[in-house]
């Protein structure tokens, strides 16, 4: 395909879809062919600029838009969203990689904080205590910020991003969003359908870019906080760099996540489970299950999971019956594939290959790796000490539960985790004991959903809020505490009261 042909993604500044002015342009390629689908710029300092600027100019009036209004708006966009779905997939799939029944999934799951963010009404509301003293009552409130940004990753260009700037717009901020440079396109399918919405001119604006766009960001003085999801080596830069210029941030990055498999566990469903979390998305999740471990019997378990594992299709993602479609692109799966070559040498026992699986036509241009599962994996070895963020299980056993408690714990990350048994005493004991962030109970991906906020721990997170849920309306608000006394008459005699007390 012609290079100048392909059409080139736009920003989104004050209202208006503009062409940007860059020289730098990047491809936007389907990893299942190598086919060039649209140009993403990288975007100049006078472009974010001019975004950040639209923002705040914004923010002087959005901040006093009525909060059911803000409200109403969510409730359209989250029909709109529902209307398109199919539309939305489609166009992730092709860009991401995922088959469409994963790219649904990623959409319905943003879906759920844009109807979350709908209920701001009953969300955003501060607390009153009345009389606290003779006269005098205390409440708070929770003010919008000011203008916010988001920096969301190329593994979930739908849902991410809606965990972002839906919440941050419904409590009365504005915002400026940088996705993924890979894949940019639902993303501006989504932006697009949230002005159909309603939301007005500069309260949402788009800039692409690399480094240098996040650089920006983090060093702009008028963006009061930023929200990131992606790699942890980005991750902190991002931290670091936004808190040193003042800003609230908060940033989800890496994991290593176990499951803990006990011979209790109903054998059927825990390996389904384990096979579905490790290779969905070709492993490209930062909530993937990445390390089984295997308690006692079950350490009989191996056979069996690697038989279903050899059972899933690799392909295309919107051809029918793939389960594992390609990994993002060409660099990052030759890292992966170095990482199996390291798992090998490092002494651990390929138990199931993934590389070069059979491909026809131009499907052996893509980036796939198929389902890979190593055994006698122990830490100190790179398949376990590293988030390969691929489709690859890493199987380590253990003696008892304490045992692979303590792996676990042992692990920097806390971002997710899991259990499989049929003991409530091994549960409990479990998600007592257990020092990671998000826990599942026979549960493989424990992502809450929006009624409670996503809580990855240790070195997954910086900042104390995590997006979404209760959590997020405090990240993006500033609580102001008000106290008040309220005289009837202004005769009423008093003497000077020249201490702290309000009595």
């Amino acid at each position: 395909m012609n290079t100048q042909a392909l059409p080139c993604i736009p920003l989104l500044i004050n209202g208006e879809l503009v062409a940007s002015r860059s020289t730098e342009w990047r491809d936007v390629v389907n990893p299942a062919t190598q086919e060039k689908l649209a140009r993403v710029p990288m975007a100049t300092a006078g472009e974010v600029e001019a975004a950040v600027a639209a923002a705040r100019t914004a923010f002087t009036t959005w901040r006093k838009v009525p909060i059911g209004q803000r409200a109403r708006i969510f409730l359209k966009y989250q029909q709109l969203i529902r209307d398109n779905i199919k539309s939305l997939a489609t166009t992730l799939s092709a860009e991401q990689g995922k088959t469409l029944a994963d790219a649904e999934g990623d959409v319905f799951r943003g879906l759920e904080v844009v109807e979350h963010a709908a209920n701001i009404g009953s969300l955003q509301m501060g607390e009153r205590a009345h009389n606290v003293a003779v006269g005098v009552d205390t409440y708070t409130l929770l003010q919008p910020l000011g203008v916010c940004a988001g920096i969301t990753p190329f593994n979930f260009p739908a849902m991410i991003p809606l965990w972002m700037f839906p919440m941050a717009i419904a409590c009365g901020n504005t915002f400026v969003l940088k996705p993924s440079e890979q894949d940019p396109m639902v993303t501006m399918r989504l932006v697009e359908l949230a002005l159909e919405a309603g939301i007005p001119p500069g309260v949402l604006n788009v800039v692409h870019g690399g480094e240098a766009v996040v650089n920006a960001l983090c060093d702009h003085a008028d963006i009061k906080a930023i929200s990131f999801v992606g790699s942890t080596r980005v991750g902190t830069h991002v931290y670091e760099r936004a808190t040193l210029a003042g800003k609230r941030v908060q940033c989800m990055m890496g994991a290593k996540n176990h499951a803990i498999v006990l011979a209790d566990a109903h054998k059927e469903q825990t390996l389904n489970a384990l096979v579905g979390s490790a290779f969905g998305a070709a492993g490209q999740r930062c909530m993937a299950v990445s390390v089984a471990v295997l308690v006692g019997a079950a350490r009989q378990w191996v056979p069996e999971l690697v038989a279903k594992a050899k059972l899933l299709s690799v392909g295309a993602g919107n051809s029918a019956g793939t389960d594992v479609g390609p990994v993002i692109s060409c660099s990052a799966k030759e890292r992966v594939e170095a990482l199996i070559a390291r798992g090998v040498e490092d002494g651990a026992t390929l138990a199931l290959d993934g590389r070069l699986p059979p491909l026809d036509g131009r499907l052996k241009e893509g980036n796939f790796i198929g389902p890979t599962i190593f055994t006698g994996v122990k830490p100190g070895m790179a398949v376990y000490d590293q988030e390969i963020f691929g489709p690859v299980l890493c199987v380590t056993e253990a003696e008892s539960l304490d045992d692979a408690i303590a792996l676990i714990n042992a692990n920097p990350n806390g971002n997710g985790t899991a259990i499989f048994t049929q003991s409530g005493a091994a549960a409990r004991k479990f998600e007592d004991e257990i020092d990671v962030g998000q826990v599942g109970i026979n549960v493989p991906i424990p992502v809450p959903v929006p009624l409670f906020s996503f809580t990855g721990s240790r070195a997954s997170k910086l900042g104390d809020l995590g997006p979404y849920g209760k959590q997020v309306i405090l990240f993006y608000t500033q609580t102001k505490t008000v106290t008040a006394r309220w005289f009837d008459d202004d005769s009423v005699a008093g003497a000077v009261n020249t201490t702290i007390s309000l009595r």
